[in-house]
Order: structure tokens, then C-alpha cells, then sequence
């Protein structure tokens, strides 16, 4: 019997076609690759001074290193709010109180449906009009919406990660007296955490990058940056791939990160732990691995 679950293994005419399928897709991405090159050749883009002018240390220190500066700087603030904005919202999602859980169910769905950028576009402007006591309106804007979304995310991730323990937590809990808000707090709520901190650290790699929407409203972020850069050194592609870099770099070392973390706690834990959603995996968030009870106190 095959063990594929979704279709049977490939015979030896599936197989060469699957090959010649490949490898015509192979010669496709090379060929297109070549004339790409060939192109930006003809356009003079490989020239040794657009580069030059792209890496140089007068870039990196008036352009780059600034701009990348604001970059992790609305990152950190929105991250740090975020967290707050998800643990709290996402209590309100798991209240018995069924007022809290529906405004706390409103507000969540409604900012995880509006774009970020919007959210973006709508509060600098409201704080031009409304709020002139803010000396970096860009910046608070990008913040508060980075915020109102990622913490919707993260709202739904602690409900998601609290909703996949199993259920003799709680039931401990009421059992030596706790309320159900405390069992909440002091039971559930740090064991989810545990279990959903990768896909929280996972969840800032949005938020990075979404912090590059700022330059839509003139936040000084990276992005920007190198804009304002290639402006004056009509080198655009040049000042685009070095920012391309720079956040390739941020974001592998975040995922590995998150994925170090995962490993790291599926090791000290019984259940394992949760990179993505947790949406629907019983084991994801404390569950015991292989389905028996878990350990009885002595």
C-alpha cells in the first residue's frame, strides 16, 4: 500500500514526465534570468559607480544606518504594544462575560480586516488635524497601526493557545477553589504564552516589514531612506537590493529565532510547542504527545 495519503506514488511514466516538467521549468527561470541580466546590461545598471554609490560609507551613514534605525525603532514600540494590546484583547475573547467577549470579538475582527496601510493613511491624518501636539506624526501613526493589527493577530493567537490546552488545566484550577478569571491568569494564560511564544517572535517578522509602509507617509523608515538615496544618486535598482538585503537578513535571523525557540521549548516541555496559528491542533499548546494522560502529581 502507498503511504501518500493524497495520491498514489508515481510510476516510471509520471516519473519522466515529472523530470522533462522540471527541467523545462528550469531552462524557463534561466532563460528568463539571462534576459533580465542582458537587459539591465544594456541599461548600463552594472556600472561599477552605481554600486560604488549604493555601498559607500557616506550611504550607509546618512541613509541606510538612519533609516534603519527608525525601521527597528517603530518595530520595537509596535511589537511592545502589540503584546499588550494582544494578551488583553485576547482575555476579552476567552471572558465568561458575554459584553466583554462580543466588544472584544468586534474589535479584533475589525482591525485583523482593515489593511495596515489604511490604518496607516487614516491616523496620520487624523493626527495632522486632531493631534498637533505629536512632534513625529509619521511615526506614531505607523505605530498605532502596526499595533491595532498585529495585536489582533496576537489576540487571536492567546485565545487560540489557551483554547488548545487541555481541559483538566482549567478544571484543576476550579478545583482547589480558583475563580474561572483567575484560573484564566494564573493557570492557562502562562502556560499559552509559553506554548505560542515562536509564533509570537514569528509575528514580529510582519511587523518588520510591514513598518516599510511608513515611507507611503513619509516615515523615515529604510525604505525611505534608500529612496531619498537613489533620488540623488539615480541609482535606484543599486539602493533597492542593498535595503532587499538588509531585510532578508533581519528576517531569517527572527525566524531562526523563532524556530530555535520552538525546539527549545518542545525539549523542556511535554506538548509541543506552536510556530504557526495552533488553529485546530490539540497537542499545540501543552497537549500531551501521543495521546495518554498526562503526568499525575505523587
Amino acid at each position: 500500500m502507498s503511504s501518500s495519503v493524497l495520491f498514489d506514488a508515481q510510476g516510471p511514466r509520471a516519473r519522466t514526465a515529472s523530470a522533462i516538467g522540471n527541467v523545462i521549468a528550469a531552462v524557463a527561470v534561466l532563460a528568463g534570468l539571462a534576459w533580465i541580466t542582458s537587459v539591465l546590461y544594456e541599461k548600463g545598471q552594472f556600472a561599477p559607480t552605481l554600486w560604488q554609490n549604493a555601498v559607500s560609507a557616506e550611504a550607509w551613514q546618512f541613509y541606510y544606518l538612519p533609516g534603519l534605525q527608525n525601521t527597528l525603532r517603530s518595530a520595537l514600540f509596535a511589537t511592545v504594544g502589540a503584546i499588550a494590546f494582544g494578551v488583553i484583547f485576547g482575555i476579552g475573547r476567552l471572558s465568561h462575560n458575554r459584553a466583554v467577549r462580543s466588544v472584544s470579538g468586534v474589535v479584533v475582527e475589525f482591525f485583523r480586516a482593515v489593511p495596515v496601510l489604511l490604518m496607516m493613511i487614516f491616523f496620520y491624518m487624523f493626527f495632522s488635524a486632531q493631534a498637533q501636539w505629536i512632534s513625529d506624526r509619521p511615526f506614531a501613526a505607523v505605530v498605532v497601526a502596526l499595533i491595532l493589527y498585529n495585536g489582533s493577530v496576537i489576540a487571536e493567537l492567546v485565545r487560540a493557545g489557551v483554547g488548545n490546552l487541555p481541559k483538566g488545566q482549567g478544571e484543576a484550577g476550579l478545583a482547589i477553589g480558583l475563580t474561572r478569571s483567575q484560573t484564566l491568569r494564573s493557570i492557562q494564560l502562562p502556560q499559552a504564552l509559553v506554548a505560542m511564544l515562536p509564533a509570537i517572535v514569528s509575528q514580529l517578522v510582519v511587523v518588520l516589514k510591514d513598518s516599510a509602509l511608513g515611507q507611503i507617509i513619509l516615515y523615515p523608515e529604510l525604505l525611505r531612506s534608500a529612496q531619498i538615496l537613489s533620488s540623488k544618486e539615480q541609482n535606484p535598482l543599486q539602493a533597492l537590493v542593498v535595503v532587499a538585503i538588509v531585510f532578508i537578513i533581519i528576517n531569517w535571523l527572527l525566524t531562526f529565532a523563532a524556530h530555535r525557540l520552538a525546539k527549545l521549548l518542545s525539549s523542556r516541555t511535554a506538548g509541543a510547542t506552536v510556530e504557526g496559528t495552533g488553529i485546530g491542533n490539540p497537542t499545540a499548546a501543552g497537549g500531551f504527545v501521543g495521546g495518554g494522560p498526562g503526568p499525575t502529581a505523587t
